[in-house]
């Protein structure tokens, strides 16, 4: 069942191409923004494909970290810049081989239930990978980072991360894929940022402790070397088939009017972050 992925149209805006100007704080200004569009009926359900280079995302539950100015500073000197994100979650490495979907879907008046949320996107991967014939898992893998009920994986090696973003009747449903490279050399970084910003104190909040073997690329899964392209022409494709019109598009007048204001509450919330 093809489920919230059966849209009448679906507007792609892709953004995995832009390159090194194009900042992770915008990112999320702009599925806030997509999230108020959409929602109002201002605009169709929409894909939105992102990559950022070098950028480690941080949760607010990692702005609790005792020692987090160091771990920053350690993730500067191996040359990744630091956000927070605001939603849920913990740290995330990107890299110009994560590929980023967002789908970002109107409410309907019953509403979106949060696993239904997730499971779109779970199918959505499933098809887009078919021909491989992997069994792909969604279920919390220890060890990961950023571990969740909705870790994609094959053989137990995790792949991806599912989040969602609510607002204004909007759902943002929003994966990082690793497409390539090493995902236990990522996991690595995330694992060095923890044991530095954690400093084996005794913190609130619980913080996953990081097995670097449990996370690896689609290509080192699936043998093959994929390139992000070939996975938005997989996307593409599956967003073709689920519905009867798929047009490319960048952010519309309302959508332009909008997202001024919702990325500067991204800014402040991290030059707040950064003051404390």
């Amino acid at each position: 069942m093809e489920g919230l992925l059966r849209q009448p149209q679906w507007r792609i805006i892709d953004q995995s191409a832009v390159g090194i100007h194009f900042q992770a704080v915008q990112s999320f200004g702009t599925d806030d923004t997509l999230c108020a569009s959409v929602g109002a009926d201002k605009a169709p359900a929409t894909a939105r494909t992102w990559v950022h280079y070098n950028t480690v995302v941080l949760g607010i539950q990692d702005t609790k970290l005792p020692f987090l100015k160091n771990g920053i500073q350690f993730l500067a000197e191996q040359g990744y810049q630091s956000i927070v994100r605001n939603s849920g979650g913990l740290a995330v490495v990107l890299d110009e081989g994560v590929l980023n979907i967002s789908l970002i879907l109107p409410e309907t008046e019953k509403g979106i239930d949060i696993n239904r949320g997730y499971e779109t996107m779970w199918l959505l991967i499933q098809n887009m990978f078919a021909d491989f014939s992997k069994q792909i898992e969604a279920r919390e893998i220890i060890g990961s980072y950023c571990p969740g009920s909705y870790d994609l994986s094959i053989g137990g090696k995790k792949f991806a991360g599912i989040s969602q973003r609510r607002l204004k009747k909007g759902v943002a449903v929003q994966i990082y894929l690793c497409v390539k490279g090493s995902g236990s050399a990522r996991a690595e970084l995330i694992k060095q940022f923890y044991e530095i910003a954690k400093n084996g104190e005794q913190t609130k909040f619980s913080f996953p402790e990081i097995i670097p073997e449990v996370m690896a690329s689609l290509s080192e899964l699936l043998g093959v070397e994929l390139s992000i392209s070939d996975v938005m022409l997989r996307l593409l494709h599956q967003l073709k088939k689920s519905s009867e019109f798929l047009f490319a598009g960048q952010l519309n007048e309302f959508e332009l009017e909008l997202f001024p204001g919702y990325y500067q509450r991204v800014v402040d919330r991290n030059e707040k972050i950064a003051e404390m």
